[in-house]
C-alpha cells in the first residue's frame, strides 16, 4: 500500500501534529510532554504499518494495545469509554460514545495517518473514514471534523489551496461547516477573537475550524510564534495545535519544521521513529 504523497508530507504531519501538540499543551500540562493526541495517532500509524491496509478493525486493535500497555496519557472520556469496551470484548463498530459528548475532537486529532491513503471523494473511502471516527465517536459533528481534517491535510500535501470556505464546500451542513464559513471570512482577526466567534473547546465544531484556521500563521510565522500566541487564548490548546500542526507540517515538509523544540522531551525518540517509519512506508520510500 502506497500513499501518492511523499515521505516528506507524511513525516512533516506526523512531526509536525506532535510539536503542536507539546507546545500547545503547556498551559494544560505545564511541561513539555506528549498527550493522547499524538499517541493516538501514532497507534494509528502503527496499525497502518502492520496492516498494510487501512481498515477500522486494525486501528481499534493497535488502540487497545497501547491503552492496555499504558501508553496512552490525558485520554478523553469518549474515548476512554471505547477502550474500556474494546477490553471487555465489544465489537469496534458498537464501542464508542454517543450523544452530545460525543461530539468531540478526538476523532479529529488522530486522523491524520489515514488522511494520505483515503480520499474522500470516493464514497466507499469516505464511509471508511466514517467507520474509523466511530471506533471512538458516533457523532456527526465528531465525523464531519475528522472530516474536515482529511481534506486539509490532502490540500495541504498536494500544494492546494488552504482556504476555509473551500474545505467548508466539501463537507455535510454542520457545526463544523457553520465555523469554517464564519472564519473564512475572518483571516486578519487576532486570535482571541476569532476564538470569540467560534470557541476553543474540545468540541470538534469549536476546536477543528480554529485549528485549521491557524494554519496558514503556523506556516507564515512558525510554529513556536503561532502556538505560544495560542496558549494565551486557552481552550483545548493541545489538539487545537496538534492539528494545526499536522497539516503545517504536511505543506512545509518535514525538513522545514522546528524539531529541535522536541530535544529532551519524554518519549521523543519514539515519536520520530515511528513517524519515519510511517512515512517510509506510505510512500514507497
Amino acid at each position: 500500500m502506497q500513499s501518492r504523497f511523499g515521505e516528506s508530507e507524511l513525516l512533516g504531519s506526523i512531526v509536525g501534529g506532535a510539536i503542536g501538540d507539546v507546545l500547545g499543551g503547556i498551559p494544560e500540562r505545564r511541561n513539555a510532554s506528549f498527550s493522547d493526541d499524538t499517541q493516538l495517532t501514532l497507534a494509528s500509524c502503527e496499525a497502518i504499518i502492520v496492516a498494510r491496509r487501512i481498515a477500522p478493525e486494525s486501528i481499534a486493535a493497535q488502540m487497545l494495545v497501547w491503552f492496555r500497555e499504558r501508553r496512552i496519557t490525558g485520554i478523553g472520556s469518549s474515548t476512554l469509554k471505547a477502550m474500556r469496551d474494546l477490553e471487555a470484548g465489544a465489537h469496534w463498530a458498537l464501542a464508542g460514545a454517543r450523544g452530545e459528548r460525543a461530539a468531540g475532537n478526538g476523532a479529529a486529532m488522530r486522523i491524520a495517518p489515514v488522511a494520505f491513503f483515503l480520499d474522500p471523494s470516493v464514497p466507499a473511502e469516505r464511509t471508511t473514514i466514517r467507520d474509523i471516527t466511530r471506533i471512538t465517536h458516533h457523532h456527526e459533528e465528531a465525523y464531519v471534523g475528522a472530516l474536515a481534517v482529511v481534506f486539509a491535510i490532502r490540500h495541504a500535501a498536494a500544494r492546494q489551496s488552504l482556504s476555509l470556505a473551500d474545505i467548508a464546500s466539501h463537507l455535510p451542513d454542520s457545526r463544523v461547516r457553520d465555523n469554517l464559513l464564519k472564519l473564512s471570512s475572518s483571516a486578519e482577526l487576532a486570535l482571541p477573537e476569532m476564538a470569540t466567534l467560534v470557541g476553543t473547546s474540545g468540541s470538534a465544531a469549536e476546536s477543528v475550524p480554529f485549528a485549521l484556521a491557524i494554519v496558514p500563521r503556523m506556516i507564515a510565522e512558525g510554529f513556536e510564534a503561532t502556538l505560544y500566541a495560542l496558549n494565551e487564548v486557552g481552550g483545548d490548546t493541545d489538539t487545537i495545535g496538534s492539528i494545526g500542526g499536522q497539516v503545517a507540517g504536511a505543506y512545509i515538509g518535514a525538513e522545514e519544521l522546528p524539531t529541535d523544540v522536541l530535544s529532551g522531551v519524554p518519549h521523543a525518540d519514539e515519536v520520530l521513529s515511528i513517524a519515519r517509519e510511517f512515512a517510509a512506508m506510505g510512500s514507497g520510500a
